[in-house]
């Protein structure tokens, strides 16, 4: 699956243009996480794509596309809460590598994880999972941020 970085930003661009056009900011709040992540997933072909979504003081499963997640995540635990504390995307190139991660799936090799800031607070975070290791990279990173950027402002 590994592909060159001009092949991977032109993937994101149009997969942002779909974004654009997919999601409506007056539709269901789920209803749009649910085809953002269905569009990443079909686009890049990842093991796991999804949201999980601040409540009280932990991250809670929201929608999703991959095989069955953990339902509930603490702050500073595993990549998604260390994103969600450090206020920060978190790449781990070995998930097995990463202090604290958590285990939902066998087969995920690498993962990275974008909070979604919303009105100043983080509402969520974006979390998705390769077989890869080592896949993501500067480039998931700049697109991701800046779709999710995006994305925020229209869920609210």
């Amino acid at each position: 699956m590994s592909m060159n970085m001009n092949n991977k930003a032109e993937l994101y661009h149009t997969l942002f243009q779909q974004m654009k056009l997919l999601i409506v900011s007056d539709e269901n709040q789920i209803s749009n996480m649910a085809n953002f992540s269905a569009a990443v997933k079909s686009s890049f072909g990842f093991l796991w794509v999804g949201f999980y979504l601040v409540q009280k003081e932990q991250l809670i499963l929201g929608p999703f596309q991959g095989s069955v997640a953990c339902t509930r995540i603490n702050k500073n635990k595993g990549v998604c809460g260390t994103s969600w504390a450090r206020k920060e995307t978190v790449i781990a190139n070995n998930v097995r590598d990463f202090p604290g991660h958590i285990a939902c799936n066998g087969e995920a090799n690498s993962e990275i994880v974008i909070p979604i800031v919303r009105d100043g607070e983080i509402f969520g975070v974006l979390d998705i999972d390769s077989a890869e290791l080592n896949y993501f990279d500067e480039v998931d990173q700049k697109w991701l941020e800046k779709i999710c950027k995006w994305f925020a402002t229209v869920i609210s």
